[in-house]
């Protein structure tokens, strides 16, 4: 063959198959890597006696004692998970119009976070802020005839978020998308000497139909009354979300979180891209749901799909993903 034969740039000088030919060259140039320590394991507890309670939509993420929430966080410790995200189901008996358990200091997230502390400090535990798992309507802040009434409902968020931090928890998470309330609870947190704690905000949190496990989890789903929607973000919608995330990033926010994650890869790679800020994607109780039925109908490789929809959150931008399936992925990834 001579060089008048040979065309430089084209095949058969450029091969990209032969990057791929080996476990270890693909290895080698992988350009999106995860890990361990780009998970946050979300779970549920209750304040019931049994140490586990399965959700029938949620196989495998059943909501755990306090008691078995230490075991979980000292299970995170040795799996090196860096954190936890935690979300209660209260008994309803607790549940009113306005939410007021969920600042209830000796409450069962803050009796949670203070277990689980105490048990491992090394594993961050993170808090929701949000008022849908304490009010009797399911929706996350105060209602008066049929609206949600914003400011009040940030005063109430407010109040939960400091209850939180003085209980010990690393990262209170506003996930209810009221106006200003990355703000106030930065400013009270300030008042309340609680300067270190982080708040990792649900900045762009879309009216999703993802959420519908989750709901079953903490008991809302049966009362919810209407939907979300004059909160949480439209789905159609993408500059919406650059804007929500400039405002929090101004008021305050250490991070900034995108929720549901596979269906929202797009937000995750702008948000990102605009703001540099550490940025997280959530694979919700839907997104685990269908992935955890479809495996049990033999229909996909369930270590596969776990290991590639974490990653896809991660080559969109995410610097972190909380996931239900963490535990599982912790075995499966290095460290």
């Amino acid at each position: 063959m001579s060089m008048k034969d040979f065309t430089p740039g084209a095949f058969p000088a450029l091969r990209p198959r032969r990057l791929r030919q080996a476990d270890w060259t693909r290895r080698l140039v992988r350009e999106t890597t995860l890990l361990r320590s780009d998970l946050i394991w979300a779970l549920v507890v209750h304040d019931g006696a049994a140490a586990r309670v399965p959700v029938p939509s949620m196989p495998g993420a059943d909501r755990l004692s306090i008691e078995a929430a230490v075991e979980a966080a000292i299970e995170a410790e040795k799996l090196g998970i860096p954190a936890i995200a935690i979300f209660p189901q209260i008994d309803v008996k607790k549940k009113n119009a306005l939410g007021t358990e969920a600042a209830n200091p000796d409450g069962l997230v803050c009796r949670t976070v203070k277990a689980m502390k105490a048990a491992a400090p090394g594993v961050g535990i993170m808090v929701d802020v949000a008022l849908d798992p304490f009010t009797d309507h399911g929706h996350d802040g105060v209602i008066e005839g049929g609206r949600i009434l914003n400011d009040e409902s940030v005063a109430r968020l407010v109040d939960q978020a400091v209850v939180q931090a003085e209980a010990g928890a690393d990262i209170v998470a506003p996930s209810d998308m009221m106006d200003g309330r990355v703000g106030a609870i930065r400013a009270a947190l300030e008042k309340a000497g609680k300067t270190d704690t982080l708040i990792m905000s649900y900045a762009a949190k879309y009216a999703s139909a993802f959420y519908g496990p989750y709901r079953d989890a903490i008991g809302s789903a049966s009362v919810l009354q209407g939907d979300k929607k004059t909160y949480q973000m439209d789905p159609a919608n993408t500059d919406e979300a650059l804007r929500e995330c400039a405002l929090d990033v101004a008021e305050g926010a250490d991070m900034l979180m995108v929720k549901p994650g596979l269906p929202y890869l797009d937000i995750i790679r702008r948000v990102k891209d605009a703001f540099a800020l550490p940025t997280y994607a959530f694979q919700v109780s839907g997104e685990y749901a269908m992935i955890r039925a479809a495996a049990a109908n033999g229909w996909l490789d369930e270590d596969r799909a776990i290991r590639e929809t974490l990653g896809a959150f991660k080559r969109a931008g995410a610097d972190g993903i909380i996931t239900y399936f963490a535990p599982r992925a912790a075995a499966m990834l290095d460290a």
